[in-house]
């Protein structure tokens, strides 16, 4: 399967079945390439453990707790590296849609959050001429932003920073940065004769979500040991506005909006199941309903610039006291219109299911598009063509999300969005002086000890028979 931002990539590789063990004499494979070989369960599916309990424990099952090397690396060691036509035949297997033991509801979120992003920039070039198109854009504006940083967060609660982890980062995420900020660069010098720069330091339209996310995940750990990290992202959030940030590195938007990643953080799948429910459903339409109407109202008189985190207190002309009054009117908004939007999105498998597990094509390779669209005059074509020319581009923005997301262009493009860690550059793992424990955490666990009264304890450690009435560690049976 496509690995991709929204996608959980931090959980275990599924059983065969839920609550089913795994066949003996197998193990998963490494901890870089295990999204790739099997479904993975996600953060908000309906597995539960053997406890009964939800959340974090659905995706930790099979996992021996506080294992410092991973699932992958404690079966298999940190250096085993997978055949390389293996990895494609398992890419293109997963590309053709066998993705059951994926969660519907985690798909059909990414893919509409993604299709409102291309729509939102279709109507971008066109919302100042048209009132009902600002008013579709506000009411996007004050949602699917924060919903997707929301969703990021939530995927995002087991990174611990591994270096497989790590790994996946740089790959999945730093090196389509780079290449898309290399091809917006090469686009411009291509078509509009303008000297060809690749500026990193200044993303290139939808590519800061990258970036910020990029920091956000890196972070995951410390907002863990913070108290109140929900109210203290909040704060740093107000703080931002006012400050002078530029537009170096996105830092504006990777501020304001960092409060949305820390509540997915903190935000266990038991407490947004309630929002899968019918009862959630009947209250979420009239909500969007009355804040359409509010959106419709505001748009001539409220600007864009209070909902696309780009500006501060001074830009926006207010005193620091109704700047930070706005800002919280508009988290306790945002919050209530994710909520609505989640409510409706379908729980079920759906015919964009399998659009979703590949969310980041559509994501990036869209603004090529739109950029030369707007390049080439053709958004004045739309504003001369009225509202059915609108129309009409929000059928084309549909279709082309849909295109972008298919198998066949993961298949051709997957080199440049989900590029593998070069088996070349892995670090070889050196444990802690004193470590005694270190080794072991590595020992094979799919054999039990033979003979005398060797066992394996919960832990999934060899123990040796008691000796003088005092546990000794043991060696593992069969010369381990």
């Amino acid at each position: 399967m496509a690995w991709d931002p929204f996608t959980d990539t931090f959980v275990t590789p599924s059983r065969t079945a839920p609550g089913a063990a795994a066949p003996p004499g197998t193990a998963p494979p490494d901890g870089d390439a295990a999204p790739r070989y099997g479904p993975t369960v996600s953060a908000l599916g309906s597995c539960v453990g053997p406890g009964g309990s939800g959340g974090a424990a659905d995706e930790a099952r099979g996992v021996r707790e506080g294992d410092p090397a991973g699932p992958a690396e404690a079966a298999q060691g940190p250096h085993r590296r997978p055949a390389q036509g293996a990895h494609r035949r398992a890419r293109g297997a997963f590309a053709a849609g066998r993705q059951s033991g994926r969660d519907p509801f985690l798909d059909n979120a990414r893919f509409l959050l993604v299709l409102l992003v291309v729509l939102e920039h279709n109507w971008a070039p066109v919302a100042d001429a048209m009132r009902g198109v600002e008013a579709a854009s506000l009411l996007v504006y004050s949602f699917h932003l924060p919903a997707l940083a929301l969703l990021c967060g939530h995927l995002s609660r087991n990174f611990t920073g591994r270096p497989d982890q790590m790994r996946r980062l740089l790959t999945h995420l730093l090196v389509p940065y780079l290449v898309f900020e290399a091809a917006f660069g090469g686009m411009r010098a291509l078509f509009w004769d303008q000297p060809f720069a690749v500026t990193p330091t200044r993303p290139s339209f939808a590519c800061w979500f990258l970036l910020a996310l990029f920091v956000w995940r890196l972070t995951a750990p410390l907002w863990r040991a913070v108290r109140w990290p929900v109210a203290f992202a909040a704060l740093l959030s107000v703080a931002a506005g006012f400050t002078d940030l530029g537009d170096e590195l996105a830092l504006s938007q990777l501020l304001m909006y960092w409060p949305w990643f820390v509540l997915g953080l903190r935000l266990r799948a038991d407490r947004l199941r309630p929002l899968r429910n019918r009862a959630a459903r009947r209250w979420a339409l009239p909500v969007l309903a009355a804040a359409a109407a509010g959106a419709w109202w505001a748009a001539p008189r409220v600007s864009r610039d209070w909902l696309l985190m780009e500006a501060g207190a001074h830009e926006l002309g207010l005193r620091p006291l109704p700047y930070v009054g706005v800002r919280l009117a508009l988290f306790v908004l945002g919050g209530v219109l994710v909520a609505a939007f989640l409510a409706l999105v379908p729980a079920r498998r759906t015919g964009y299911t399998v659009l979703g597990a590949g969310a980041l094509y559509p994501f990036l390779l869209h603004g090529l598009v739109v950029e030369a669209v707007r390049q080439t005059g053709g958004y004045q074509v739309v504003v001369t063509g009225g509202l059915l020319a609108v129309v009409g581009t929000t059928v084309l923005g549909v279709g082309l999300t849909m295109l972008l997301g298919l198998p066949h262009v993961r298949q051709v493009l997957w080199p440049l969005v989900e590029p593998s860690f070069p088996g070349w550059l892995h670090g070889r793992a050196v444990p802690e002086a004193g470590d005694a424990a270190a080794p072991e955490a590595r020992l094979p666990r799919e054999r039990a000890p033979q003979g005398g009264s060797g066992r394996w304890p919960a832990g999934g450690r060899a123990v040796a028979p008691r000796a003088g009435g005092t546990r000794v560690p043991g060696r593992v049976a069969n010369g381990g």
